[in-house]
């Protein structure tokens, strides 16, 4: 496996494109996304966990019950949930998307992202989608990850190469996400494409089984979005003889996909709302996977944790603490605690106990902008990792006028 360009572009038979169609106020910036693959392809998706979900996801989770489908629309500005009719605008958008396509409209899954309450008008889709539909291309990539942009400060977009049953496959992927990031999902959108032919009953058991140690594994504020959604198609266009079954090709498949959840984990945690340091939390020789996971993801959590790294204060009782509120019967009597960066590391407490170390180098190690955290439970062997990002003055001031 191998990374390679491209984007949700570089896998064989796919086309992007991103356009201004007059959904934000902001008429420099792309508000409209769109992804076709050339075949039918396997499908599958994830969405949030939260009570009061998007009309779109509602809608895709019924396209989704055959397994297949064919494109991806997304809008970003207004997010499409809890709105009059909001369902009945999120078909119209597909069958709108059917129209200039030519593809069925349950072969699409539609996407928004924004504000919550707004009322999504149709008006900027019937002339924004012909345009998208004539401006898509295999160089469509980051056209199509700036449009679905809100407070992000960047495009994410990562591919890579792997080999299934001797033919070379590409998988790639699009993301979005800075603010109301916290999964159980967080208010993420990723599309994953790949040109791997693989059953969609194999495809969502791959991508429900990496979720819990990539995705949900984030957390920026704490705060659960309402339309959170990874969708991920599948077009078999390398020629491998399709993944049916758990073997050597479904696991080369699963890795690749997990070099694309973890990568995009890191880029969304980074481009947090506000922050100025990525936060690594690796929590090892935990007694099961799931204290190991719950420890890792309390500690990038903690709003006290996450400010003394803000100031490069290496305020290891906040990690502490957070490590002994954590749900789950485990012992934190042989707990250690590591600050590494490029800078160097430092062992800081022991034992559940104070080390002593030098202010001045904890401090240095903490002025980088990627930190890792590392947790010896010295309690069993497993191992999982959380992703997170420091909090500082600029979240509130982003969140304090984020509709106006």
């Amino acid at each position: 496996m191998k990374k390679c360009k491209g984007g949700v572009c570089a896998a064989q038979g796919f086309k992007a494109a991103g356009v201004h169609a007059g959904i934000r106020k902001n008429k420099t910036k792309a508000d409209l996304a769109l992804i076709v693959s050339d075949t039918i392809c396997s499908a599958a998706g994830v969405f949030t966990t939260n009570k009061v979900k998007g009309a779109p996801l509602k809608v895709d989770a019924k396209h989704l019950v055959n397994g297949k489908a064919q494109a991806i629309i997304c809008n970003s500005g207004i997010a499409n949930t809890c709105c009059p009719n909001g369902e009945e605008t999120a078909e119209e958008i597909c069958n709108i998307v059917a129209n200039a396509t030519k593809l069925k409209a349950e072969d699409i899954l539609v996407n928004s992202t924004g504000v919550i309450g707004m009322a999504l008008v149709l008006e900027p889709f019937h002339t924004g989608v012909p345009e998208a539909c004539r401006l898509l291309a295999t160089e469509g990539s980051t056209d199509a990850a700036l449009a679905i942009m809100t407070t992000d400060t960047t495009p994410k977009e990562f591919s890579y190469e792997f080999t299934a049953g001797g033919k070379t496959c590409r998988i790639g992927a699009i993301g979005k996400g800075s603010g109301m990031i916290h999964p159980n999902m967080a208010t993420m959108l990723i599309f994953i494409t790949t040109d791997a032919a693989i059953s969609p009953a194999m495809l969502q058991k791959a991508l429900s089984e990496d979720i819990p140690g990539t995705f949900n594994q984030i957390s920026v504020d704490g705060d659960t979005s309402t339309n959170d959604t990874v969708l991920i198609l599948a077009n078999g266009m390398a020629g491998n003889t399709e993944i049916t079954a758990e073997g050597s090709d479904y696991d080369e498949f699963a890795a690749a996909l997990n070099a694309i959840t973890r990568r995009m984990s890191r880029a969304i945690a980074a481009d947090g709302e506000g922050a100025t340091k990525l936060l690594e939390c690796t929590v090892k020789n935990a007694d099961t996977l799931l204290n190991a996971r719950a420890i890792s993801k309390s500690v990038i959590c903690s709003s006290l944790f996450k400010a003394a790294m803000f100031g490069a204060d290496a305020n290891w009782g906040r990690a502490l603490c957070a490590i002994g509120y954590t749900q789950g019967d485990f012992s934190i009597d042989g707990v250690s605690v590591v600050l590494k960066s490029k800078a160097g590391e430092v062992l800081v407490c022991e034992n559940a106990a104070y080390h002593e170390y030098s202010e001045d180098e904890a401090a240095k190690i903490l002025a980088e902008d990627e930190i890792d955290i590392i947790i010896d439970m010295h309690d069993g062997s497993f191992e999982a990792t959380a992703w997170g990002c420091d909090l500082t003055y600029d979240y509130v001031k982003i969140n304090g006028d984020y509709r106006t």
